[in-house]
């Protein structure tokens, strides 16, 4: 097997990979020689090399159109990475039950029927496919003003396990958990430059993401390079953050904090 991620020839849905993190993938996969379709509710220019549809992920009949659209127009389907997804910040308790429905809905119900469309074309291929879920560290730890985001997103860390097993072994199914990640909206979330740059100095490789780190790591997953990987979740967080109890000893003690 020769080491490449060469993907010419591939056909590859991107959900909601026009902006920001989608949009990081969408370019890698381009880069890598993919066919490329993104998805979302919304208009938006497509990145050179790809091209844009609109559907709503939370509606299981335009998932299905959807689906079946890129499959009369390009003959297949060998890659979906479920993008889509995100949560404003709410207080559980504060927050109404139609508002945690729809982050449920959104962040673990949707990518569950893209998988489900997706899955039942990759089975009728010789060459089956894969499946790279984006998932989040909100996953492995608490996720306080993002309750129903983190629990969703530990469901789709649940899920790809699951599925893998199911759906193996035309199917490799993995999720990437994904730290903080520099976007167009990072200065807005963390209080403008100074901020991201503070928050910065808390991860063991002194930056952010940039969205093109999570696409080249799904590239690989989506790759012969993982070809005997699956059911796999891939923290891509920049080494993380120090436990805090490590900071708040050193402040005690007078001493300066290692990050």
């Amino acid at each position: 097997m020769a080491l490449t991620m060469d993907l010419t020839g591939r056909v590859v849905l991107v959900t909601g990979g026009q902006r920001g993190v989608g949009l990081g993938i969408t370019a890698r996969f381009v880069e890598a020689g993919a066919t490329v379709v993104t998805c979302g509710r919304s208009e938006a220019e497509a990145l050179p090399g790809s091209q844009h549809r609109l559907c709503d992920v939370r509606e299981p009949e335009a998932v299905t159109a959807l689906v079946d659209s890129i499959v009369a127009d390009f003959g297949r389907l060998d890659v979906v990475v479920n993008n889509a997804g995100g949560a404003p910040y709410a207080l559980a308790a504060e927050a109404s039950p139609r508002f945690h429905d729809k982050i449920v809905a959104l962040n673990l119900l949707a990518p569950l029927s893209i998988m489900q469309a997706a899955n039942a074309v990759m089975q009728r291929q010789d060459e089956g496919g894969a499946i790279v879920n984006i998932s989040s560290v909100s996953a492995l730890r608490p996720s306080p003003g993002t309750a129903a985001y983190g629990a969703a997103k530990a469901g789709v860390d649940s899920l790809t396990a699951s599925l893998a097993v199911e759906w193996g072994p035309k199917v490799r199914v993995n999720s990437i958990d994904v730290g903080l990640v520099r976007t167009e909206q990072s200065d807005l979330h963390y209080a403008g430059e100074s901020g991201v740059a503070a928050i910065a100095g808390t991860i063991a490789l002194q930056r952010l993401a940039r969205p093109e780190d999570v696409g080249s790591v799904a590239v690989f997953l989506a790759s012969d390079l993982a070809s005997y990987v699956s059911g796999a979740s891939i923290q891509c967080h920049g080494g993380g953050e120090p436990p805090l109890f490590l900071y708040v000893a050193q402040h005690q003690a007078g001493e300066e904090p290692t990050t």
